[in-house]
C-alpha cells in the first residue's frame, strides 16, 4: 500500500509534538508520531525533511527545527503615530522563525531578570534571541561574563578599552577588571503580552 503521508503532514507532526513538550522528538517518539515500525522509515523522513529546509542537524548531528512552524500571513503596515487607514491584504507568509533567527545552529533564548536594559526596550520577562560567535560591534548589546558575573549590557569599544553600559541611569556602567568572556550578540527580543 502507498504511504499517503506527505512532507507538510510529517512536518506538522513533528512541530505539534515541538509545541507540546518544548523538545525535539526522539528517532523512537517519530516512530510513534508516524505509527511506523521501523527507524528506516523515519531516516527517510527525516532525510526528506532536511533536503526540504524543515529540518536541520546541528554541530553535534542532533535534529533541530528550521521551519517547522507554519507561516503567519503578513497583511500590510500600521502607523504607530497618527492614525490612517489600513488596507488588509495579503502580502506574504512569515515564519517568525525565518524572520528573528539567521543563524540557528548558532543562536540560543534567554530570559531576561532586571531592568538595566529597559531604555533599549528590553523589559524583565523578555526573551532574547543571542547569536554565539559573532563578533560584536561597538553599540551591539551583549551577554557576557565580566569578573565571574553575567550580565547584559551594551557593548562599547574606544580604543582598546571596553566597557558595558547599562540602558537604565540606576545602573553604573562596567568596565572588566581581570575577564571578560562573550556569550553572544543579542539579534531580537520576543515579548508575549497575553498568555
Amino acid at each position: 500500500m502507498r504511504d499517503k503521508r506527505t512532507e507538510k503532514g510529517v512536518a506538522e507532526a513533528i512541530a505539534a509534538f515541538l509545541k507540546n513538550h518544548r523538545r525535539m522528538p526522539t528517532y523512537t517518539e517519530i516512530m510513534a508520531l508516524l505509527n511506523v515500525r521501523s527507524k528506516s522509515a523515519v531516516q527517510y523522513w527525516v532525510g526528506k525533511l532536511i533536503s526540504k529546509g524543515f529540518l536541520q542537524k546541528d554541530e553535534r548531528g542532533f535534529l533541530i527545527p528550521s521551519r517547522l512552524h507554519q507561516g503567519l500571513p503578513m497583511v500590510g503596515s500600521i502607523s504607530a503615530g497618527f492614525p490612517s487607514p489600513v488596507e488588509e491584504a495579503l502580502r506574504e507568509i512569515i515564519s517568525l522563525d525565518e524572520y528573528l533567527i539567521t543563524r540557528p545552529e548558532s543562536s540560543f533564548l534567554v530570559k531576561v531578570d532586571g531592568d538595566s536594559m529597559i531604555e533599549a526596550g528590553i523589559m524583565e520577562g523578555d526573551m532574547v534571541i543571542v547569536e554565539k560567535g559573532r563578533n560584536p560591534k561597538s553599540g551591539d548589546i551583549v551577554i557576557a561574563e565580566v569578573d565571574g558575573q553575567w550580565t547584559m549590557k551594551y557593548f562599547i569599544k574606544k580604543g582598546k578599552t571596553i566597557t558595558l553600559e547599562p540602558a537604565n541611569p540606576k545602573y553604573q556602567s562596567i568596565i572588566p577588571q581581570t575577564e571578560l568572556r562573550l556569550a553572544g550578540v543579542i539579534t531580537a527580543v520576543i515579548r508575549k503580552y497575553h498568555p
